[in-house]
């Protein structure tokens, strides 16, 4: 290695090339933009996309997040025995039914792992609900979203990016009507 450091044209000749080896590895081993969604990989947070799922619903079928895009979206996370879920219900139903024409939807997540489908079942006929409740059977979702408190609400824009989020409630009717206003107001 003597020899190397000797003679100023080889030394030069050397460390450029361990410059061009190291480039080129940092090119070659890069994750693509593509894969990651623009650079940003599904997250519950502001400004991530809205991990997806897929759920069963009240009536059997099943309804994936995904297959929303293009409508604004509010997630919300409750529980039959939640008392600000109970609160907030009929806020959520109808800010759903006055802006559901302008492409606002609503999944509403019962987390029936530690809830029953006939006491969400028995809340959504109480309560009038009219947009899908979804059941998360295993929890899968709620462990997702990182469910940290019920209600959780996640406030989805038409591209499929969470905008804004809520933990905790109950949200009246016009906090409700401000989170969407700007996100249907955005061309699709």
């Amino acid at each position: 290695m003597g020899w190397l450091m000797e003679d100023a044209r080889r030394w030069r000749a050397f460390t450029s090339m361990i410059v061009l080896l190291a480039a080129g590895w940092t090119w070659f081993s890069r994750v693509p933009v593509s894969v990651a969604d623009a650079g940003r990989i599904p997250s519950p947070r502001e400004g991530f996309p809205a991990p997806d799922f897929t759920l069963d619903t009240l009536d059997g079928a099943a309804a994936t997040l995904s297959a929303y895009r293009g409508q604004v979206v509010i997630v919300n996370l409750w529980a039959s025995w939640c008392g600000p879920c109970r609160a907030e219900m009929p806020a959520i139903q109808k800010v759903y039914a006055a802006n559901r024409e302008r492409g606002l939807a609503v999944l509403a997540v019962n987390g029936t792992f530690q809830d029953s489908e006939a006491d969400a079942r028995g809340f959504a006929r109480t309560y009038g609900l009219t947009f899908p409740i979804l059941f998360d059977q295993d929890g899968a979702v709620s462990r997702r979203y990182l469910l940290r408190a019920l209600p959780s609400t996640f406030f989805v824009d038409r591209r499929g990016i969470i905008r804004s989020v809520v933990v905790g409630g109950p949200m009246s009717e016009a906090v409700l009507q401000s989170q969407i206003e700007s996100l249907l107001q955005e061309a699709p």
